[in-house]
This record gives C-alpha cells, sequence and structure tokens, in this order.
C-alpha cells in the first residue's frame, strides 16, 4: 500500500488498562501519521509502557480500539503486530548475548526450516548493510561476526535498530534509544531517524531527555497518571510548561547544584583529582575509556599502567571487597544486570554490601536488614510498596535509587556515578541530583561519568574529559562549554 507523508499509520481510540485494580490506562487516545515523529512522555508509571505493549501486542486493551491504516485490530498479539509493520525498540537490548550480530540480526529477518543450509556470506553482507544503514561505527560495520555479549550498551542499541531496519518497519517505537549514546552517537541516531521519516515510517518516540524531543519531534503527548494530558505541536510548548504537565507540579530545578567548600584531595587517578564535597564530572565518547577507569578504581579490573592514590597514599586494589574496605562505592552503567538483582526484595538489595553490620553469629538479622531498609526508602523516598517488594515491581528511577542506597548505607568517602539519570524520568532525575548534591554537601568525594552534556554541565564542580584511554584536559565549571568538551573528546588539546 502507497503512503504519503501525513497519511494516518496508526490511531488509538478511548485505551483503558487495570492491572489489579489500579488503572494504568484511563481513555488514552493515541495517533501516529506516515513521516512523523511523535513523542510520548511522561514520569515512570505514566501509562508509556503499558500504551506501547498494548499497541505491539504484548498486552490486550481492556477497552478502546486500535486501528493501523484505517482498519480495526480486534486481537492484536505480537505476531499481528509485526505482520502490520509494527516494531520496538527497547532501552534494555533483547539480544543473544552469545550469539553474533549478524546471527542476532538473521534471527529477526530469516525465514526457512530448521534444516536449510545458510547462506553465511549473505547473512553477513545483510547485516553490514543494514548496520551502515542504522549509522553503526565502522568497526562494528566491517566485523558483525563479533559476539553481543562482546558489545557496549551503545552498540546494542544501534543493531536493535538495524534489525527494526531491516524489518521495513512502517511503524516504530523508540523507547529511550539514546540512553547509553554520546551526543556524536545521537546525532548520527537522528540522521537515521529523518532517513527513516523521508521513507514515511511513523516513529513513537520515547525519551526523559527533553532536548532531544524538541531537536527530533513534531507532535509530543504528555501521559500522567494514566491520562493523555495534552498533545501538542513542539513549536507549542515549552521545556517548562512540558515538565510541569508530566509531574503535575513545578520542578525548581533539574540540575540543583550548590557551591560547597572544598575539602582536602580525597582521590587521584589517571590525572583526575577529586576533593571532599566536589562533583568532578568525567565526559568523553563512548569507547574513550570512562567505564574502564572506574572499573579499574572499584577493582574489577586491573592495570600497572594507572596509579591510584587516596588520600594521597598510592593504592593497588585487586578486588570489589578491597575497594569497600577503602570507602570506595560504584553504581555502574547498567542497573538492570549489574545495579540492583530484580529478582530480590529491595531489603536484600539495599543490604548486599553491607551485610556485617546486619549480622550475627554468621547469620543476617532481619530485623536490622529491614530498618537499614527502611531507612534509605525514607531517605532517598524510594516508592515502592513495602521493604519486601521485588526490585523488578520498581521504576526504573527507583531501581537507581535503590542501587544509590546499597552504597550509602555502606557510608563511602567516595562514589563512583556511571550514568546516574539513564533512562529515569525527569522527576526521578532531579531527585537523584539533589542527592547528590546533598551527598557532596556532607563532604563525599563523588566521580560522575555522563554522557549527558547538560548533566555534566549543570552539576560538575570540574569536568574531566577522555579520549582513548587518557584524559585530554580538565575544566572548570566556569569554563566548560558544550564546544570545548566535544573538542576534547575527540582528541584536540
Amino acid at each position: 500500500m502507497f503512503r504519503r507523508p501525513g497519511d494516518r499509520l496508526l490511531e488509538a481510540t478511548s485505551i483503558t488498562k487495570a492491572f489489579a485494580g489500579v488503572q494504568a490506562l484511563k481513555g488514552v487516545d493515541f495517533a501516529i501519521h506516515a513521516g512523523e515523529v511523535h513523542a510520548l512522555v511522561g514520569e515512570n508509571g505514566a501509562g508509556k509502557s503499558t500504551l506501547v505493549k498494548i499497541i505491539t501486542g504484548a498486552l490486550a486493551a481492556d477497552s478502546g480500539i486500535l486501528k493501523v491504516d484505517g482498519q480495526p485490530v480486534p486481537n492484536n498479539n505480537p505476531s499481528i503486530a509485526r505482520s502490520l509493520g509494527i516494531a520496538a525498540i527497547y532501552q534494555q537490548p533483547s539480544l543473544f548475548p552469545h550469539m553474533s550480530v549478524a546471527e542476532n540480526i538473521a534471527l529477526s529477518l530469516e525465514s526457512g526450516g530448521a534444516w536449510r543450509k545458510v547462506d553465511w556470506k549473505a547473512r553477513r553482507e545483510r547485516a553490514a548493510e543494514l548496520l551502515e544503514r542504522a549509522g553503526a561505527p565502522d568497526q562494528l560495520t566491517n566485523d558483525p561476526d563479533r559476539l553481543v555479549a562482546s558489545l557496549s550498551m551503545p552498540e546494542q542499541q544501534i543493531v536493535e535498530i538495524a534489525k527494526a531496519v531491516g524489518a521495513q518497519a512502517r511503524i516504530l517505537i523508540m523507547d529511550e534509544p539514546t540512553a547509553s549514546l554520546t551526543s556524536l552517537e545521537v546525532e548520527r541516531l537522528f540522521q537515521v531517524i529523518e532517513a527513516l521519516r523521508a521513507q514515511c515510517v511513523g516513529i513513537i518516540y520515547i525519551s526523559h531527555r527533553l532536548d532531544e524531543i524538541f531537536a527530533i519531534a513534531d507532535r509530543i503527548t504528555v501521559l500522567r497518571d494514566g491520562e493523555a494530558v495534552g498533545t501538542f505541536r513542539k513549536d507549542d510548548v515549552d521545556s517548562t510548561r512540558l515538565m510541569h504537565l508530566m509531574v503535575g507540579r513545578e520542578l525548581s530545578a533539574v540540575y540543583p547544584k550548590r557551591t560547597t567548600p572544598l575539602g582536602d584531595v580525597v582521590l587521584e587517578v589517571g590525572g583526575i583529582r577529586v576533593r571532599s564535597g566536589e562533583i568532578v564530572g568525567l565526559a568523553g565518547l563512548v569507547g574513550s575509556g570512562r567505564t574502564e577507569l572506574a572499573e579499574t578504581i572499584f577493582g574489577l579490573a586491573t592495570t600497572d599502567s594507572v596509579e591510584i592514590l587516596l588520600r594521597g597514599k598510592p593504592v593497588r586494589i585487586s578486588s570489589p571487597q578491597q575497594a569497600i574496605e577503602l570507602g570506595i562505592a560504584y553504581v555502574p552503567e547498567d542497573r538492570r544486570q549489574h545495579g540492583v538483582v530484580l529478582e530480590l526484595p529491595v531489603a536484600e538489595n539495599i543490604s548486599l554490601a553491607s551485610l556485617g553490620k546486619i549480622s550475627r553469629n554468621g547469620l543476617i538479622d532481619g530485623v536490622a536488614e529491614h530498618e537499614l531498609a527502611q531507612r534509605y526508602i525514607g531517605r532517598l523516598r524510594i516508592k515502592a510498596l513495602n521493604a519486601d517488594a521485588e526490585a523488578a515491581t520498581l521504576s526504573g528511577g527507583n531501581q537507581q535509587k535503590v542501587a544509590l542506597a546499597r552504597w550509602l548505607a555502606n557510608s563511602p568517602s567516595v562514589l563512583i556515578l556511571d550514568e546516574p539519570t539513564q533512562g529515569v524520568d525527569v522527576g526521578s532525575k532531579a531527585e537523584i541530583h539533589q542527592l547528590m548534591a546533598d551527598l557532596a554537601e556532607r563532604g563525599m568525594a563523588i566521580l560522575m561519568i555522563s554522557s549527558e552534556l547538560p548533566e555534566i554541565l549543570g552539576m560538575s564542580d570540574r569536568i574531566a574529559v577522555m579520549h582513548a584511554g587518557v584524559i585530554r584536559g580538565t575544566l572548570t565549571r566556569e569554563e566548560a562549554t558544550p564546544q570545548k568538551i566535544l573538542a576534547l573528546a575527540l582528541g584536540g588539546a
């Protein structure tokens, strides 16, 4: 069926959905047109994921009508949705880690019997072509035989985009596609989106990064508490009004940085010096070595080429246990894989790094564990049913707070945060930034890795920029600009 820009591809009317008596969607209307990028925004728990699952057929609506190309889809399921050209790219890639990139792409595109002969050369060529169209870097495009387990989160996102491009999706849902991408990678993704828009693909774009929303979207729909509180052309609304619509209250600031008296140098590593009471931002492109440096400080990786000094004394950290004993805490980038144990209750997640404090004669004191958890649930305003709720039931922002609580319970002097607000909503982002400011005010030394330039600029006292495993320069808060940071990240002086 030939489509022109503006043709209505999908229409959802009066969609409702409830879970155990809790109304997740309350009569939501939503539509996407050919060649349009329609942003869907709202806090975690606003109903975005539920609406997406209904569109993709993963959930059935309780009531309402879903139409594709003007035709009702009464019994939608994932197979029907795929046949209608609906595809989704999620924040957490759904790839098989022990298979190659080419094999992962082929799984979603190829058909045939179990005993058919595989044309490996054609499979690799097809994967390379799709990766190039998805804006993948040359090292990934040229080596589609790489195992997915060896890819970074941004590289996995690109593989997911390549799969969707190959499936010739007409309605493409992008759920936090730039959560772990740098500014240059975001630019490449936007080029891919523009190419898809020119092919009359309709894109539903979900992101907590409002600057991206205004850069790429044509229209914006705001969800709050399961209701669509407004749909706007992007030129008819600004970020202040959008944030107010999303959270239903005024936000004092997303980046509440406060001037804090700085103490002595607590951590020195690789040309970076962090004082007590200071937040040092660590910027750089993906692959620059930021996470590897953090893992070295925490004892997850060892090297003789990097000297670590704590309070002026050289230390060699060979394990996370040693790092913990030295007062170092590390909240990693991928909270679902390494930050929280999704199957464990909130209380057990919070106590994992400080079991010695809640144990008696080698046995965990359940009462002490719950008291510890309740203290940090209150202090960090973690929204959970109770301390026994599984971490998997929490929103992304609250999972991040649980990961933070685990280390704060250990009273560290150095806190390393790798992408601390990746994929969390604007309200949770402001709360995490507020917590960082509070911790710095109490004298903690914080090293913050972030791919978001507004976060780096908004929360850092000083900014160190890495390129090819080396600190290329350090900027004060007053000196720093996006242009200077990007120049250093590209290897400039």
